[in-house]
Parts: C-alpha cells; sequence; structure tokens
C-alpha cells in the first residue's frame, strides 16, 4: 500500500527560529487532533534559515485531511510557509 508525504518549506527570520520550531515539535506527545501521521522529520539548514517539515500518512485520504488540519495552524513566530507540497513516496531503502 501506498503511503504520502506532505513537505512544508519555511523560511525563517533565525536560527532561533527553527530551534524554537524543533522545540515545539518536540515537546508534543504526537501529532495534532485530526492529523493521522506516521512519522515526522525536520530538515534545516540555518546558514540560509530555511526548514522543511516532513510529515508521513499511511494513505492519500489521511494526507489530504492531515493537511487540511496543519495548513490552518499558523506557523510559529519567526517562520513564514514559502512551499507545500504533497508527495506518494515510491520508494525508500535502507542503506546497507
Amino acid at each position: 500500500m501506498p503511503e504520502y508525504s506532505r513537505v512544508v518549506m519555511f523560511d525563517a527570520a533565525s536560527a532561533d527560529a527553527i530551534d524554537a520550531l524543533v522545540k515545539e515539535i518536540d515537546a508534543a506527545e504526537g501529532p495534532p487532533p485530526g492529523v493521522d501521521a506516521s512519522r515526522i522529520i525536520v530538515l534545516a539548514n540555518q546558514d540560509r534559515s530555511r526548514a522543511a517539515v516532513v510529515v508521513r500518512f499511511p494513505s492519500e485520504e489521511a494526507m489530504k485531511k492531515g493537511g487540511e488540519v496543519l495548513g490552518a495552524m499558523d506557523p510559529p513566530e519567526g517562520l513564514t510557509r514559502s512551499s507545500v507540497e504533497e508527495l506518494e513516496i515510491l520508494l525508500e531503502r535502507t542503506a546497507s
């Protein structure tokens, strides 16, 4: 069964804004209500003040519903959403 990811890119006013995002996500006990996510990954290039949040979902329907909830949330202070992509995961491999 295919899985899906919602990838959101953020522009940050500072590295502190990215750190605050990571702390906020890490402090949560799980995804927000209405978000059936199986994994979250936060990536950043602090030198360029950019961050990506990748949320993985077990189905396209879960991604669409979760995306509505996440899209209605305001980004933390100092962060601006620059793009949102919803993608099907076609391949995942673990290095040997």
